[in-house]
């Protein structure tokens, strides 16, 4: 399967958003409820702006009088009449060009970026390589900008025009302070990566764990718009999850929650590129599988086969029915369910989605995974949660960043000095 998607596919959802309203201890102000409600919905008629936000209908039209003169709405053509009689309603839709944001995914290999207007659509997107290894934050800095410029660029725009930028990236971030306090990535720790990002490219910056920007994407634009409940695992070089209670992003108090890759399934186990050992991503992730399958494809210790060509020899050979390679996806696959069997005990979620690169290697994800979670659960093959396999790339997280960033930039302008 190839895990990649276009724009046009990923634009073809009408609305974005979480289509269930936010719980009443949000207080957001009601005109920021009534631009949610419309952007959510795609578009929407006064009347159902009053009926389910329960407005009078004398608000919502001053509500969205207010909004349509700030620039925000507009009205478009006629929808289906009521019962073909009294007069056609007339529909509100968000305007597109009232700003844009950027999100982006840094990736171990690779950094994609996307262009979004103010409705959530993906304008264009880019993706550049660099060289697989932890880097200066100043060298990952200078990538993001060569990033940004190619794909402003390509859309024939200038940086002003963008309100915002969402960046998620492996690791234990903190989403408040900008501070990466761990990654991959860098080859530091506890980096001021929010501000150096802020004060080189002058724009307002959300940085995120990656994985929860995969699930702000589910959120926002897949299939977790209408849960309250849901959690996203995501399977690539390394192993994330992300969780959504009551309609909300759940991250914990100090950004350590939610490291499903580094809960410990075996003590004294493989080692990990945290450096610890037994952690559940030392038998699942990408390098993990390398490992497992150099010795199952009996590589000399001095090969100097790359990263990328053990993984594909890895998977041809066990599509080929070479049991040695199949028992390195099935090992994974039953750590895996172990994972999962975790996550149901402690959240009781009702899907967990599961993606990233490695989802596209079918023996990683057999049915058997799902008897095991079944057997390694109270429930006892009664289990009601769902689990569902979305193998899409790179393109999927950048734009789960945009609606971080869009947001982000929403709650500022509703919540703002000057707002109303």
């Amino acid at each position: 399967m190839d895990g990649e998607r276009d724009i046009a596919q990923l634009n073809a959802a009408t609305g974005c958003g979480p289509l269930l309203s936010s719980p009443p201890e949000t207080k957001q102000p009601l005109r920021q409820r009534v631009f949610e409600y419309v952007r959510a919905h795609g578009n929407a008629a006064r009347s159902d702006i009053s009926r389910d936000l329960g407005v009078s209908p004398g608000s919502a039209t001053t509500l969205t009088a207010e909004l349509m003169q700030a620039g925000l709405l507009r009205e478009v053509a006629e929808v289906q009449r009521e019962q073909s009689r009294g007069r056609p309603r007339v529909a509100l839709e968000i305007v597109p060009e009232a700003g844009y944001i950027i999100g982006i995914k840094l990736g171990d290999a690779q950094h994609t970026a996307a262009l979004a207007d103010f409705t959530g659509t993906m304008v264009a997107d880019v993706t550049i390589r660099h060289a697989r290894n932890s880097r200066s934050m100043a060298d990952v800095l200078d990538e993001i900008e060569t990033l940004i410029e190619a794909l402003l660029d390509k859309a024939g725009m200038q940086l002003s025009a963008v309100h915002g930028i969402g960046v998620g990236m492996a690791g234990i971030i903190g989403h408040e302070t900008g501070i990466v306090h761990w990654s991959p990535l860098l080859d530091a720790r506890d980096q001021p990566f929010g501000d150096a990002f802020e004060a080189r490219l002058g724009r307002p910056v959300f940085l995120e764990n990656d994985a929860n920007m995969l699930t702000m994407a589910e959120l926002w634009f897949g299939a977790g718009r209408g849960l309250r409940d849901f959690a996203v695992v995501t399977i690539e070089n390394g192993v994330g999850m992300g969780l959504v209670l009551d309609n909300q992003l759940y991250r914990g108090s100090f950004g350590m929650g939610l490291e499903l890759g580094h809960t410990k399934v075996q003590m004294d186990g493989a080692l990990c590129r945290c450096g610890q050992r037994g952690c559940l991503e030392a038998y699942l992730s990408d390098y993990a599988l390398v490992r497992e399958g150099a010795t199952a494809l009996n590589l000399a210790p001095e090969a100097k086969a790359g990263f990328q060509v053990v993984l594909s020899d890895l998977l041809k050979e066990a599509q080929n029915g070479n049991i040695a390679a199949r028992k390195v996806f099935q090992r994974a696959g039953r750590f895996l369910a172990l994972g999962l069997s975790n996550v149901i005990h402690l959240f009781d979620p009702a899907l967990i989605i599961l993606s990233g690169d490695r989802m596209t290697h079918d023996f990683m994800f057999e049915e058997t995974v799902v008897e095991d979670v079944q057997a390694l659960c109270l429930s006892r093959g009664q289990m009601p949660c769902q689990i569902k396999v979305h193998s899409g790339g790179d393109l999927d997280w950048a734009r789960g960043a945009t609606a971080r960033a869009l947001s982000e930039v929403t709650h500022d302008l509703f919540n703002g000095d000057t707002a109303g």
